[in-house]
């Protein structure tokens, strides 16, 4: 939001310079994004002076040029070269002297001593273009007779320079987007250290002059809103605005369109309180209606976009139809026009939430909705109603015809919190004074209701939406003492709070920076995404996905179930560009929506978890001299994910491993701790991969990350000494029913041998020639090791055997 320096004098004195303004501002809760000095005529009309045409004779060379001298009031007079065919001698004119810079649209042009067709010319006669006062440029501009020769032509104009602080207004400081907010802060601020005197713009001559334009106001649904204001002014003049008046508005940004919404726009950023005005002779039925309109209404907005209603969307519409958006955007059959004659006024105080959720629905975000949403000023509704209708009379003429319809069910009432000394000392760590503290408050218009010595029970105006509680209270008093007058203390007292452990930020950047040194990039993709990929999916039910009322696209319209189809996304771009050999990470929330509808408990609807995805796709490695292409594999993916769980303590001859059940898999494992899944592994299904023109296979590991965090609290990293004595390893090769998975060997092989075993690994399935119908080979390692002595030919072979007989009568399991 932009605020003006200069009219922020209106309200109180400044003496200060912009950047110190700016730099109050900061300390006081209203940080200065940016300070640009503004010229309501680009470069300040510098190098323009006012001339007198001395004598004016037609160029000798030149059929379309005159040849003539000007008096600017120096010791000579100048000769200028003109093209105006309405140049005269005798006119008063603007000049622009040898040096000026002139600005014309986008173009720059210098003005030079030159001869133009043989003949000196020191300077131009210049047409409103020129100068940045107009567009004409048929002729030069020619003054008034009494104008002064040798008046600058920035005093003639009255060119003002003013200064544009840009604010960046955070959510709960509504209160101060407006001159009288930034004012107000300001004025406290300074009370600190000088007399100074605050002050609004009276409204006291606001007065009735007739009831020729009585016009009703009715509202239906007071729970959306809560005050609605009118008056009506009659007999105005649509026009352009005074020059004081389009200077303001250019300085904070804004166009001028005419008297009547300049004249709107400009209370709007004095007092922060939205009005609008509409032809009241458009008003059906002479009764102004507040109401919500069926579901599915049609109605067009300003912008000449057609919009479908909802049942929730407040309008302000006559007794036929909808002339408005309430507290949003206006309508395009009901707003002034230049044949418009008398105006209906409104100041209104909107239910917040039924705004924002309008503006949301409709994707509209006015100067209007951003102050509605957040909480305006119920009592300032009326100041400036009053305000705007002196300033019609004044500028664009008219009468005031009715009385003020005010239609306020039920008045808005002040915050009361209570504060005691005690904790203003405690929290600031400076003990103020109560009339320090009285004054501060007093200063930012918080009434004192009662006190006594222990503290004061306080009335905060409905606008401070911030301020509810004692300490909102006391950081108040803060930021107007201001934080650099604490001082800071030579001893601190402080307690040291042991972190949760394991701390879960730890972990995460644990698992993160291993994951990176093994070649991995982290990825960030959007929560947002289609609420279609989840069509049809039984893992991932699309009834299941929490999705937008009022999306950004088609294609961010529901919450992601998996990080699945957003890595996806990372991996088609990079193919796309010849990226293809991808090892991606991605932490992130997962959202799912219960399908219930708790109404006492609407948060209960919705749950999140938070996962980790390993997506691997094209070759291990990039290949050089001394590496050969090498594609990524399935157990190139399950090497990576279970060194993650090792890391984290977990015992992976302790983990379920078993085949996944995950539709996004064609192929693939699930590891199950505690009968919860942890990690599912596998290769991605071709049918997602189509959906993203995918043409390499993708390996997917999905980590129930909340889990994983839950379960590793009981786990803890061992160390153990290197082992002394050698271990053996032997080899199986053996033939068993298809069905039969590598992770029941494994099982069995650690239940026969708890001693001797350390490590059981598959290193080759093989199905095809020689195998019967039904069966598949496997080829397993067995690494065997005694941590008290060297192992013996026959205690190796004893174990084997054991082991063999027991893959037999548990699996059927034959030796190749």
């Amino acid at each position: 939001m932009k605020i003006s320096y200069s009219w922020l004098k209106d309200y109180i004195e400044l003496e200060k310079t912009p950047e110190k303004i700016c730099e109050i501002l900061t300390q006081t809760g209203l940080e200065v994004g940016g300070l640009e000095e503004v010229e309501t005529v680009k470069g300040g009309m510098n190098g323009l002076v006012i001339g007198e045409v001395i004598s004016c004779e037609k160029h000798p060379n030149s059929d379309h040029l005159s040849k003539t001298t000007v008096n600017i009031g120096s010791s000579e007079l100048l000769p200028i070269v003109c093209g105006a065919p309405n140049v005269a001698a005798g006119q008063k004119v603007v000049v622009a002297t040898v040096g000026t810079t002139l600005y014309m649209g986008g173009d720059e042009l210098t003005i030079k001593k030159s001869k133009i067709r043989g003949e000196v010319s020191q300077g131009m006669i210049c047409a409103e273009d020129e100068i940045g006062i107009g567009t004409a440029h048929e002729g030069i501009i020619v003054l008034d007779e009494f104008a002064k020769v040798g008046k600058l032509a920035k005093d003639y104009y009255n060119v003002e320079s003013d200064w544009a602080i840009e604010i960046d207004l955070t959510p709960n400081r509504i209160d101060g987007a407006s001159h009288i907010g930034a004012a107000r802060d300001l004025a406290a601020f300074l009370k600190q250290t000088q007399e100074i005197e605050y002050k609004r713009p009276s409204v006291e001559r606001f007065k009735i002059d007739n009831h020729n334009l009585e016009i009703p106001v009715e509202i239906k649904n007071p729970e959306a809103c809560l005050r609605y204001s009118g008056v009506t002014i009659s007999g105005v003049e649509v026009k352009d605005s005074p020059e004081w008046l389009q200077n303001r508005l250019k300085t904070i940004g804004l166009s001028p369109i005419n008297n009547i919404v300049d004249i709107t726009n400009y209370v709007l950023f004095e007092t922060g309180q939205p009005l609008h005005a509409f032809d009241a002779d458009k008003i059906n039925g002479n009764k102004v209606v507040v109401r919500t309109m069926k579901k599915g209404a049609k109605f067009t907005t300003l912008d000449e976009v057609e919009r479908e209603l909802h049942e929730n969307d407040l309008m302000i519409c006559d007794t036929e139809k909808g002339m408005c958006i309430g507290g949003v955007f206006g309508g395009i059959n009901s707003g002034v026009k230049d044949s418009t004659k008398n105006i209906f006024l409104e100041s209104a105080y909107f239910d917040p939430v039924f705004i924002r959720k309008t503006a949301r629905r409709h994707g509209l975000n006015t100067d209007a909705s951003f102050r509605f949403e957040r909480g305006i000023d119920p009592n300032g509704v009326i100041y400036a109603l009053k305000r705007a209708a002196l300033l019609f009379k004044e500028i664009a003429g008219g009468t005031i015809s009715s009385e003020i319809v005010d239609v306020y069910p039920q008045a808005i009432e002040d915050f009361k919190v209570d504060i005691s000394y005690k904790n203003v000392t405690r929290l600031i760590g400076k003990n103020l004074g109560a009339e320090k503290i009285k004054n501060i408050l007093s200063s930012l218009e918080i009434n004192i209701e009662k006190e006594d010595k222990k503290g004061l029970s306080l009335l905060v105006p409905p606008y401070r939406v911030d301020v509810k509680r004692e300490a909102d209270v006391i950081e108040e008093i803060l930021r107007i003492y201001g934080y650099n007058n604490i001082e800071i203390p030579t001893q601190v007292n402080s307690s040291l709070q042991t972190a949760e452990k394991p701390d879960p930020n730890h972990v995460r950047n644990l698992v993160a920076e291993m994951l990176t040194a093994q070649g991995f990039n982290e990825i960030w993709s959007n929560s947002l995404t289609k609420a279609n990929y989840y069509t049809g999916l039984k893992n991932y039910k699309e009834e299941q996905t929490v999705k937008m009322l009022n999306p950004l696209s088609a294609d961010l319209n529901g919450m992601r179930q998996t990080l699945l189809f957003g890595g996806l996304e990372s991996i088609a771009y990079n193919t796309n560009r010849q990226n293809k050999n991808l090892k991606f990470y991605e932490f992130g929330n997962c959202y799912f929506y219960k399908g219930t509808e708790l109404k006492d408990h609407p948060e209960r609807n919705y749950w999140e978890e938070e996962h980790l995805g390993l997506f691997v796709s094209g070759n291990k490695e990039v290949e050089n001299w001394s590496i050969k292409e090498q594609p990524a594999s399935f157990y190139g993916l399950k090497t990576y994910s279970e060194n993650i769980l090792k890391r984290l303590g977990f015992k992976i001859k302790q983990i379920q491993i078993s085949e996944t059940e995950n539709e996004l898999f064609s192929t693939g494992l699930a590891y199950k701790s505690n009968n919860k899944i942890i990690v599912e592994i596998g290769l991605v299904s071709t049918n997602f991969l189509k959906k993203f023109d995918i043409e390499n296979p993708v390996f997917y590991a999905d980590f129930d990350w909340g889990q994983i965090l839950v379960q590793q609290k009981r786990h803890k990293v061992t160390f153990e000494e290197l082992p002394k004595f050698p271990a053996v390893k032997r080899d199986l090769a053996l033939l068993m029913d298809k069905q039969i998975m590598f992770s029941q060997i494994k099982d069995i092989a650690f239940k026969i041998e708890r001693q001797l075993l350390r490590q059981v690994d598959l290193f080759d399935v093989y199905e095809g020639k020689g195998i019967p119908a039904g069966k598949k080979s496997y080829a397993v390692s067995f690494i065997l090791r005694d941590d008290q002595r060297t192992l013996t030919d026959k205690q190796i072979d004893k174990t084997m055997q054991k082991l063999i007989a027991a893959f037999g009568r548990e699996l059927g399991a034959e030796l190749r």
